[in-house]
């Protein structure tokens, strides 16, 4: 540095000197951020200073110069009533210490205080592979400090908004320290690819002398009112603000002291405070400052601050998942379990209805078989008399006293007793056909009525059969199935028949219907000897008979048909004796009960 430069210094250090003396009760205490360092930013505001204190002759300013960290903990402390710092510094101690702005830094050159402050991005100007903020990807960029707003924020933010994210990796930042000349001293040693300098500093140094011209080129270069190079856009100038203890008069006073100030030896000067929103916006791009917190609530620093219980939540949330899919694969496999066995007992289930409808249908024959020696003799009665009319008819023509009126006797005569063998036959067909089991509405005494009559029918020399009706007149129906039913009344009557004729007696077998709880009772009262209580109990088991040619099957299909209509069969001596009385009840069909062979 030439001696004239010394002396200058000196000389201004001697004169802040005498402006900083002791402090007394109408001293101005303004804080001064050293973005050099102490010494140079002493020679660097010591003209402001002097300009200010010769508007404000009725107080004495006294200025600090100090770094970030310093002037926030002597704002804390109330020791400073101003504060002199850049736009980034000021929006941090606007958020943290609710300093307010009074005025903006402004140029000749740049009279909104809105476009003062930017940044250059300088290489040796031999490194034509580099021209452009996207040509640094990959590469090393050399900054005074990451907590510079000119000497590196503003750049962070631009290189961020092309996609080049330093604190991704892809560039490597390397932080020289005050003063800024050394990020010029590192780009020129080759010890970074670039390098992060304020606005106008190249050229303030290359008027100077301290920097040969054209030995350094500034990327992305954008031309400015005040002719300097620069690679970002520009945001609000320094700010001049009061602390929160600052009276609001003693705040005016300076203001119109600072307006009145002329600009200094590098144009600067000071205008109303401009709109640091520009600021406020990239420090919340770059999650820095009052927007710290962002960065703190970012997924990343949840991980990073929280992994233990991320981690254990992801354990758990890992074994929450294999074992829903072991419960999955359980669940299926069960259900393929559960639906083959109920594939395999709707097959059971199926091939047991078959043996039961092939029971029944046994059941019939069997009582077809044990009537079938009766029913030639009974079927013989119609037939000789057919044949005997037919005889009449050919002797009487062959006497020849054959009338019209005998004709028309022995024709109808023959057609009577023909449609009663036919009856006979379509009878025994209809309850013998094997047909799948179908519920109808019934009426009982009509559904009785039908099965005495195809008894009365296929059997000669039946007793007397008695129907005694005691259902009220607005009874309703059943819904059954009416052959078997009337399976049911057949094996019932034949075995009353059977009874009353082994034992010689001669009474009527009493059909009985009545309504019992809500259901039509249906009984059939025979005169017989009854059975002994051994006898009794395993009346309705299977092959259990008392017959020498019965097979034992009759009543117990017979307690299986009144089971699966949703009844009960039971046989109760008579009171008074002798004889049984074999009953059962079924549903009226407005309250009807669901059995498991029910069908629709």
């Amino acid at each position: 540095m030439s001696d004239f430069r010394c002396l200058r210094r000196v000389l201004l250090a001697a004169l802040f000197g005498l402006l900083t003396g002791t402090v007394s009760a109408a001293d101005l205490r303004i804080g001064v951020l050293a973005w050099l360092d102490a010494s140079e930013a002493e020679i660097q505001w010591a003209p402001f200073v002097a300009a200010l204190q010769a508007q404000l002759p009725q107080h004495r300013l006294i200025a600090r110069h100090m770094d970030l960290g310093q002037m926030s903990e002597a704002i804390g402390r109330g020791e400073l009533d101003f504060v002199v710092t850049n736009p980034g510094h000021y929006v941090a101690l606007e958020a943290r210490h609710g300093i307010t702005r009074i005025a903006t830094q402004v140029s000749v050159s740049e009279r909104n205080p809105a476009h003062v402050v930017g940044s250059a991005v300088v290489v040796l100007a031999g490194r034509q592979e580099l021209q452009t903020l996207q040509d640094l990807k990959g590469r090393s960029l050399a900054a005074v400090s990451p907590d510079a707003f000119g000497g590196y924020q503003i750049v962070w933010a631009e290189l961020k908004r092309l996609g080049v994210d330093p604190e991704a990796g892809d560039v490597e930042p390397k932080f020289t320290g005050f003063p800024m000349f050394r990020v010029l001293e590192t780009v020129a040693a080759g010890q970074a690819d670039a390098g992060v300098v304020r606005a106008c500093l190249l050229e303030q140094l290359e008027r100077q002398g301290s920097v040969p011209a054209g030995r350094f080129r500034v990327l992305s270069a954008q031309a400015s009112a005040d002719d300097c190079r620069i690679s970002s856009a520009r945001y609000p100038g320094w700010a001049f603000a009061a602390t929160r203890t600052t009276p609001p008069e003693l705040s005016r006073e300076v203001l119109f002291a600072l307006l009145s100030l002329p600009p200094d030896s590098d144009g600067q000067s000071w205008s109303v405070p401009a709109d640091y929103h520009p600021v406020h916006q990239m420090l919340r791009e770059l999650e820095i400052g009052p927007y710290a917190f962002l960065r703190e609530t970012a997924w990343e620093s949840l991980a990073r601050r929280y992994w233990p219980g991320v981690a254990i939540l992801f354990g758990l949330l890992i074994v929450w998942l294999l074992y829903t899919v072991r419960v999955e694969h359980l669940v299926h496999r069960r259900t393929r379990e559960l639906s083959s066995a109920l594939q395999e007992r709707e097959r059971l289930e199926l091939r047991v209805r078959t043996h039961q409808q092939q029971m029944d249908h046994l059941s019939r024959l069997s009582i077809l078989g044990e009537l079938a020696g009766t029913l030639a003799h009974e079927l013989n009665q119609p037939l000789a008399a057919i044949g005997n009319y037919a005889r009449s008819l050919i002797r009487r023509q062959a006497r020849g006293n054959l009338s019209p009126e005998a004709v028309h006797q022995a024709a109808e005569e023959i057609a009577q007793e023909s449609e009663r063998a036919a009856g006979i036959l379509a009878g025994i067909r209809s309850f013998a056909r094997k047909r799948a089991h179908v519920r109808e509405s019934c009426q009982p005494v009509a559904l009785v009525r039908e099965a005495v009559a195809l008894f009365a029918g296929i059997l000669p020399q039946v007793p007397a059969l008695q129907l005694d009706d005691r259902l009220p007149a607005d009874a309703g129906a059943v819904r059954v199935d009416p052959r078997q039913i009337q399976q049911v009344l057949l094996n019932l009557l034949k075995n009353a028949c059977d009874a009353q004729r082994d034992a010689g007696i001669e009474a009527p077998i009493v059909i009985a219907l009545s309504a019992v709880d809500g259901r039509c009772r249906i009984e059939v009262i025979d005169r017989g000897p009854g059975l002994g209580p051994e006898q009794q109990a395993q009346l309705f088991e299977a092959f259990f008979t008392t017959k020498p040619e019965g097979l034992g099957l009759g009543l117990s299909i017979c307690k299986t048909i009144v089971e699966a209509h949703g009844g009960t069969l039971e046989a109760v001596p008579n009171q008074p004796g002798p004889g049984l009385s074999f009953r059962f009840s079924l549903s009226w069909q407005d309250n009807p009960v669901i059995s498991p062979d029910s069908a629709p």
